[in-house]
Parts: structure tokens; sequence; C-alpha cells
């Protein structure tokens, strides 16, 4: 229905890792990291709305990683939360390097023109690691996050109180036999949970899952599933209809004509039961050197409609809306997308 960047122009140069949210107004706040490159110390994370009346603003910054003594750190993928009734909270990472990175978060009671000053979570918390939490019908909160000191490891932190207090659950696999990070979670009618991650494995390179019967408390063992991965960052709703929307790229980190480490192609794929996806849109795909498509946010507004957000290039933030009663899709098998139905066109780049 509509494609548009945020901004064209901005004071920094480099951006990565964008997050959407409906505000309880009707407005869209959409947060990503921005500065000279990633892990460079003047990295922030800035903020962007869109009015009721259509148009973004330019992003602001709302948070950076200046510590007490002067010393200053990037920061790095942030995520846009507000529980049921509860306050608008940003979650973002601080550190050097992923692997030694620790969660702070600010929240903001008005809309998010101002925000709180940073709180850092406790350890071993790190708060959503790249995708948006969850919750369920009682309440509940899940978050999907994951570490990578130690193998790339993933857990759930959930909450009982709103998100005042979390608990850690897992970790959900070895680091080693599967390495997975930055989960997405999906709800089922029938209470069932189902996580979906984005893996760092030569030999197997697909996206790996896990299941929850109990909301969230325990998870079955970490698999593969049968669509590729690169090595890059996914996302996943749950639509008001119980289908699955996945936003990610379906290609592997070495296949040839998807671009940069495959993230010259970006994919919508739908599915009703978590096993057997379908595709139904491929939103943009060039096969050229450094440039890429990648870092998806995907939620359902209120009217039904679906934004998703994503990198383009690392220069800006792009947009897209969706009506996904009018997606027509076909299916996906052995993992292969079906080009000859939804063929790679080259995006025209403006």
């Amino acid at each position: 229905m509509l494609e548009e960047f945020l901004y064209k122009k901005a004071d920094f140069p480099s951006c990565h890792s964008a997050t959407i949210l409906e505000l309880t107004n009707g407005e869209l706040l959409c947060t990503f990291f921005g500065g000279t490159y990633e892990r460079h110390p003047d990295v922030e994370i800035r903020i962007s709305r869109k009015t009721r009346e259509g148009k973004w603003l330019e992003p602001v910054s709302v948070a950076n990683g200046i510590q007490p003594n002067g010393t200053r750190l990037p920061t790095w993928n942030p995520v846009l939360f507000q529980p049921a009734g509860g306050v608008l909270t940003l979650y973002y990472k601080v550190g050097p390097s992923p692997k030694e990175w620790w969660g702070e978060y600010k929240t903001s009671t008005d809309n998010g023109h101002t925000w709180s000053a940073a709180q850092k979570l406790e350890a071993p918390i790190l708060g959503p690691i790249k995708n948006k939490p969850i919750q369920l019908k009682d309440g509940v909160i899940l978050s999907g996050s994951s570490s990578e000191e130690n193998g790339w490891r993933i857990h759930v932190e959930r909450s009982i109180d709103g998100g005042k207090t979390w608990n850690l659950i897992g970790p959900l696999n070895d680091g080693k036999k599967i390495r997975a990070i930055q989960p997405t979670l999906l709800t089922y009618k029938d209470g069932s949970i189902q996580m979906l991650s984005r893996t760092s494995n030569k030999d197997n390179e697909l996206i790996a899952e896990n299941w929850s019967t109990d909301e969230g408390l325990t998870w079955s063992e970490m698999k593969m599933t049968s669509l590729p991965n690169n090595n890059s960052g996914l996302d996943a709703v749950t639509l008001k209809d119980g289908r699955q929307l996945l936003i990610y790229n379906h290609a592997t980190r070495n296949q040839p004509k998807m671009g940069h480490k495959g993230r010259g192609v970006i994919n919508l794929a739908v599915s009703k039961d978590g096993k057997n996806w379908e595709a139904a849109l491929v939103l943009d795909y060039i096969d050229e050197a450094e440039k890429q498509y990648s870092y998806p946010s995907i939620i359902q507004t209120k009217d039904g409609l679906v934004h998703i957000v994503y990198t383009w290039h690392r220069e800006r933030i792009k947009h897209v809306v969706i009506d996904p009663d009018k997606l027509v899709t076909y299916p996906i098998k052995n993992g292969k997308w079906p080009a000859d139905k939804i063929p790679l066109v080259k995006s025209t780049e403006k």
C-alpha cells in the first residue's frame, strides 16, 4: 500500500536495527541506532515519529553511551515496547561489542516526546535483544533475548508484573551445536508459543525454532526449520486472524545473486501453523556489492494493516505498509522461494 523512507538526509551517515511501535494515540514511533558506523562510539539511539497526518518527523537522538567518567561507548539494537495499560519503554544496549554490552532502558509518559534518565538492567537481564516482546492474554510478558560472550545462546526474559521485574529462562541452546541469537515470538490459538531465531552455522544455514506450551516457562529443544537464514536478523508477528507473518532475508550468506552476504533480498512469508510457510512478497531486491536490506521489524496496527521497517543500505530506514487481507501466497517447498510465482525484480533505487 505504501513504501517510503523515514528520512532521506540526516546528520549521521549510517543507521541500522529499526523497530516500530503504534502509540495509543495512533501515531507511529520508529527507533534505530545511527552514527558514523556500527561500533563507533558516536552511535546513538534515534527516534522518528509519524504523525496522524502521515508525515515522518526528523529523527532525534534520545540515548547515548556516555558514561559517568566521560567515556563514550556505542549504543545498539533499540526496541520499543508498551505493555497494556503500562508505560512506554525504550530498551537498548550499551558497550564496545555484543560480547561486552549490557542492557539499559528509558521510559516515557508523553508518547515519546520526553524520556526519563537511563536505567541499567541488572545482569544477566539484557532486555529484548532485537525484536519486540509479546504480552499474553493474562498479562505475562515474554522478551526474546540472547548473549554472545559464551557462544551464541538464546534465552527468554519473563515478567508477571508488567515489566517491573524479570526472570531469565534458559539458555535454550548450547551455542555450539546451533549458534543462535535475536529470537522473535509468535502465539497460537491453542496457547503454544513459537520462537524463531537467527543462526550462524556454516553447514546448516537455516532459521532455528523452539516451542513452549506453558507460557514460556519451558521450551522444546532447538531445531532447524526449512527456511534459510544468512546470519542476519528477522522478525515476525501474529495477526489478529491467527496467521503468522515472517519478514526475513530468504537467502544463505554466500548464495549467488543475493547481494551482500545474502542481504540483497528481503521477503515476507505467511503461515497458519508455523511449520508450513508460503511466499507472499519480495519487498526489495538488488545484487550489488555492499548493498543490503536487513534487520526488519514488523507489527500489525489497530486498523489491521501491517507495518514493516528495515535497514536500507545502512543509509536510511525504509517503511512499508501492507494489507494482509490482499496477500496472494504460494507454497515454499523444501525451503526454496517460488521465484516463478513471485520473481526477484530489481528494486528501483531512489
